[in-house]
C-alpha cells in the first residue's frame, strides 16, 4: 500500500503543469484550432511532388532529359572601332517528351540597348549634392548604345525563319515541329558595339588603356539558346541585368579573329596553337605541363611591353573546340602576360592559367595562377574531378564573372607596384571565387536566373573552404598577424548583422535574384554561412562532405532544382533536415538564444514549501512515503550545513536505499553528484538551433555539451536542462566560439557578462 502512495504522488506531481493547463481551459474561452506550425513540420507543402523526372531521394529520375545546343562559329573583333560581328549555325536537340512549335533564344545583349526598360524598373530621384562626373553622365552624356543588330536568322540552306524579339529574348518559329529525338539547324547573323565596362559596366567588355589599347573579356558574345526543362517548360525569363543564365549543355567550335599582335585564351582547346603560338611560346607551353610547382611564363612582360607600341593590320585565327560545355567565353588584348603551370587533379594533369597585363604585376605573377591551381584541388576533393583540361584566369580592372574553363578577376596594384592585404585578399578570392564557379554552375548547372543562391551560395560556402585549404599550404600568402586566411563570407559571426538587421530590407534566400534586397548578403553570405553552420555544427564534416558530395555527382551536367539539393542532403546523410531549410532558406528568421534562468539544488530529507502545499491539496500524506527531495538554493528553510553535506548525508531516505541495495564496494565507486541545476534556455529568435552550451567549474575545467535543435520541437519559446555534476558550475556561455549566427550575445552567459560598450571600444583603443 506504502509503494501506491508513493507512485501516486510521483505520478500527480509530475502532471502538475498539465493538469494546471486543463484548469486554465475551464475557466477561459476555448481558443480556435490552428494549423501545423511546428518548426519541425516536413516540408511536403514546400516541395514539388516527386515525379519521373526527379525523385524524392533527389535524384535523377528514370525519365530525366535535358536538351542539347551545339554551336559552329565564326567571330571577328574589329579594334579599331570595337564593334564584335558574328555568324552561328545552332543545332538544336529535342530531348524532352514534348513536341515543340518554337525555339527561344537569349540576345542577353540587348539589356544595352537604350531603350530597355531594364532602367525602368529602378527607383531613382535628385540627389541633392554629385560630382560633375555624376552630373554629366547622368544628365549630359548620350550614354551607351548597345544590344545584337540581328541581320539574318535562317535555315542552314538560307531560308527566312519568323522569328520575333521581345526584349532579351527571341522567340523562332520552327519550319515544323520538332519531336522527340528531332534535330534542327539554324542560321544567325549580328554585331553589336562592344560596352567599355570600367565606364558604363557589364560583366564582359573592354577596358581602354592611356596607350590606347584595350583589354577584351567577351562573354553573352552570341545568340544563345535558352533552356526547356521539365520543370518549367522554356526558361524564358528576361535579362534585367542582375540574375545571370541558364544555358543548354552542347559543343563548340569557335574560331575568333582578331588583330595578328593579340593573344587570346578562351572556353575550348586551342586547335591551332602550333599556328598561333610563336616558337619560344610552344617551348615555353612545353615546359609548363611538366611544371607543378611553379607558373611558367609563356609570354613575358618585356614581349608584351614591345606589343602595346604595334598595331598590326593583320589578322590571326584562334580556332577552340570544346565539348559537353554551357556556354563559352573568351579574352584577347597585345598587352597580355601569360604564365601557366599544371595541377595534379586524379591521374590527370590540369592547366592552370593567368592573362593579366603589367598593370597587374607584381600581385597576379605572384599569386593568380597558383590560387587557380588551388581552388581545383580543393573543388575536386570536396565534389567531383574537374573534368576540363584548362582553366584560365584573365586580369580585369573591375570585374568578377565566369565561363567555362575561363574567369575575369580584379585586384591591381597601384602605378608604384605596391598593394596592401585588402587589394592582395580580394584579389586570390575572387579568383578562387570565379575559377570555383567552373564547379557550380558550369558543370552543375543550376538555373541562375531563378535560384541565384544555388551558384553563388553552394559556390562562396565551397570558397570558403578552398581560402582555408590556399592560406594551409600557402602560408606566405599570409599577412603578418593572420593565422588563417581571413575569409570575408563563410564564419557565422560574419552574418549576425545581416541576419538582426531591417526586417524590412530582407527577403528569404528561396527569392529570385532580381527581387532580393542586400543582395549579396542573400545570395552568397548567408547561403554560404548556412552550409558552413550545417556542416560544421549541425551535421559534422563526414556527414555533410559525403552527402555534398553526392548531391555534385548527381547532378554534374545536370539541371538540378532547390529540392534536389535539399532532398539528396538528408537522403545521402539520413539528417532530417526539413527545419534547417525552412527556418534558414524558407523564412527570414534571426538566431538568438539565450540564457533565461539557472536554479541550484541540494538533496534534502524534508519536502520544501511547494512540495507541501501540493501534497496537502491531494490529500496526500507525505509523512508516509520515502521520498528523496530536492531544495532550491536560497530557499530559507534551509540550514547552510545542508549545502556542504554529500547527498546520502543530507538524505536519511537515500542513504537507506543505498545501503539496502549497494554491496560497500559497489557505493564506494559510485561517483554521486553533490550539485545539481536547471538551467532554462530561451529563444527570442525565430530559428531553431542546437544550443551549444560551456559549462565551467569551480576547478577551472570546463565542458562542452550539445543539445540537438529537436529540443525545441515541443516549446519553441523555453527549454530546460537538469544537471547533476560532481563539481560546482561557477559560470554558463551559450555559442562559446561564436558557431551558430546568434544575432544578440547579452543573454548568452551566466551569471550576465557586461558587455563593453562600442564608445568605451573605442577609447580603450586610443588609450593604446
Amino acid at each position: 500500500m506504502k509503494f501506491f502512495k508513493y507512485l501516486s504522488f510521483c505520478l500527480a506531481f509530475l502532471s502538475l503543469n498539465a493538469m494546471a493547463q486543463d484548469q486554465d481551459a475551464d475557466t477561459e474561452a476555448r481558443k480556435p484550432g490552428h494549423t501545423n506550425q511546428n518548426k519541425f513540420k516536413q516540408l511536403y507543402d514546400e516541395f514539388a511532388t516527386p515525379n519521373m523526372f526527379r525523385t524524392g531521394s533527389g535524384a535523377p529520375g528514370p525519365g530525366y532529359y535535358q536538351q542539347q545546343a551545339d554551336y559552329k562559329m565564326d567571330v571577328e573583333i574589329n579594334d579599331e572601332t570595337a564593334v564584335l560581328t558574328g555568324e552561328e549555325t545552332i543545332t538544336y536537340t529535342n530531348n524532352s517528351p514534348d513536341e515543340l512549335s518554337y525555339l527561344w533564344v537569349q540576345l542577353d545583349q540587348n539589356v544595352r540597348q537604350k531603350d530597355s526598360p531594364s532602367k525602368d524598373i529602378q527607383s531613382s530621384r535628385i540627389t541633392p549634392a554629385m560630382t560633375p562626373s555624376t552630373y554629366a553622365s547622368s544628365y549630359l552624356e548620350k550614354g551607351f548604345e548597345g544590344g545584337f543588330n540581328i541581320e539574318k536568322v535562317t535555315t542552314t540552306d538560307g531560308k527566312a525563319l519568323a522569328h520575333m524579339i521581345n526584349q532579351t529574348m527571341m522567340r523562332v518559329e520552327l519550319p515544323k515541329p520538332m519531336k522527340t529525338g528531332d534535330q534542327f539547324s539554324f542560321d544567325i547573323k549580328w554585331w553589336y558595339q562592344i560596352n567599355d565596362h570600367v565606364k558604363d559596366g557589364g560583366r564582359s567588355g573592354f577596358e581602354l588603356f592611356p596607350d590606347g589599347n584595350r583589354n577584351y573579356v567577351i562573354a553573352q558574345f552570341y545568340p544563345r539558346m535558352a533552356v526547356y526543362n521539365d520543370v518549367e517548360g522554356w526558361q524564358n525569363s528576361q535579362f534585367w541585368g542582375r540574375d545571370e543564365f541558364a544555358l543548354p549543355f552542347g559543343n563548340f567550335e569557335v574560331n575568333i579573329t582578331v588583330p595578328a599582335d593579340h593573344l587570346l585564351d578562351a572556353t575550348g582547346v586551342l586547335t591551332n596553337r602550333s599556328e598561333v603560338f610563336s616558337k619560344d611560346m610552344m617551348k615555353r607551353y612545353e615546359k609548363a605541363q611538366k611544371s607543378f610547382d611553379n607558373p611558367v611564363v609563356i609570354s613575358t612582360q618585356a614581349e608584351a611591353e614591345v606589343r602595346e607600341k604595334g598595331r598590326s593590320t593583320k589578322k590571326q585565327t584562334w580556332k577552340l573546340k570544346a565539348e559537353n560545355v554551357r556556354d563559352f567565353g573568351f579574352a584577347t588584348s597585345r598587352k597580355y602576360i601569360w604564365d601557366m603551370m599544371a595541377v595534379k587533379i586524379g591521374d590527370r594533369d590540369i592547366m592552370a592559367v593567368s592573362l593579366y597585363s603589367k598593370e597587374g604585376n607584381p600581385l597576379w605573377e605572384e599569386w593568380s595562377t597558383r590560387a587557380v591551381a588551388s581552388t581545383l584541388k580543393s573543388y575536386s576533393r570536396m565534389t567531383f574531378e574537374y573534368p576540363y583540361h584548362k582553366a584560365i584566369s584573365v586580369h580585369a580592372k573591375r570585374q568578377g564573372m565566369e565561363y567555362p574553363m575561363i574567369c575575369w578577376n580584379y585586384g591591381r596594384p597601384d602605378e608604384d607596384g605596391k598593394y596592401d592585404d585588402r587589394t592582395k585578399y580580394g584579389m586570390i578570392s575572387v579568383i578562387v571565387h570565379e575559377v570555383g564557379h567552373n564547379f557550380f554552375p558550369m558543370i552543375v548547372n543550376s538555373d541562375e536566373r531563378q535560384w541565384t543562391w544555388m551558384d553563388e551560395g553552394l559556390n562562396t560556402f565551397l570558397q570558403y573552404v578552398a581560402e582555408q585549404d590556399f592560406g594551409e599550404s600557402h602560408p606566405t600568402a599570409l599577412s603578418p598577424g593572420d593565422v588563417t586566411y581571413p575569409s570575408r563570407r563563410g564564419p557565422a559571426k560574419n552574418i549576425t548583422y545581416y541576419m538582426g538587421g531591417n526586417q524590412d530590407y530582407i527577403a528569404p534566400i528561396m527569392t529570385k535574384g532580381l527581387n532580393t534586397y542586400q543582395f549579396g548578403n542573400n545570395a552568397y553570405g548567408k547561403p554560404a554561412t548556412a552550409l558552413n553552420i550545417l556542416r560544421e555544427t549541425v551535421m559534422g564534416r563526414e556527414l555533410f562532405d559525403y552527402a555534398f558530395k553526392e548531391y555534385a555527382q548527381r547532378w554534374m551536367f545536370k539541371h538540378p532544382t532547390p529540392e534536389d539539393f535539399f532532398r539528396t542532403m538528408e537522403d545521402a546523410s539520413a539528417f532530417d533536415l526539413d527545419w534547417y531549410w525552412r527556418g534558414w532558406f524558407y523564412t527570414t528568421d534571426w538566431v538568438d538564444i539565450g540564457i533565461k534562468d539557472v536554479k541550484k539544488y541540494y538533496v534534502s530529507s524534508e519536502p520544501n514549501q511547494y512540495a507541501r502545499n501540493y501534497a496537502a491539496s491531494r490529500n496526500i500524506d507525505l509523512s508516509d512515503m520515502d521520498l528523496v527531495y530536492m531544495a532550491e538554493e536560497g530557499d530559507d528553510e534551509y540550514d547552510a550545513k545542508l549545502k556542504e553535506g554529500s547527498a546520502e548525508e543530507n538524505s536519511s531516505t537515500l542513504k537507506e536505499y543505498m545501503m539496502d541495495n549497494f554491496t560497500p564496494e559497489e557505493r564506494k565507486n559510485i561517483e554521486q553528484p553533490k550539485y545539481f541545476y536547471t538551467v532554462t534556455f530561451e529563444k527570442p529568435g525565430g530559428l531553431v538551433m542546437p544550443i551549444i552550451v560551456e559549462y565551467t567549474y569551480a576547478d577551472g575545467s570546463a565542458k562542452t555539451e550539445t543539445y540537438p535543435a529537436q529540443i525545441w520541437r515541443l516549446n519553441d519559446k523555453e527549454v530546460s536542462k537538469e544537471i547533476a555534476s560532481q563539481k560546482e558550475i561557477i559560470s554558463i556561455k551559450i555559442d562559446p566560439k561564436l558557431e551558430t549566427a546568434d544575432i544578440d550575445t547579452a543573454n548568452n552567459s551566466w551569471p550576465k557578462e557586461v558587455e563593453e560598450s562600442d564608445f568605451d571600444k573605442f577609447k580603450d583603443k586610443v588609450k593604446d
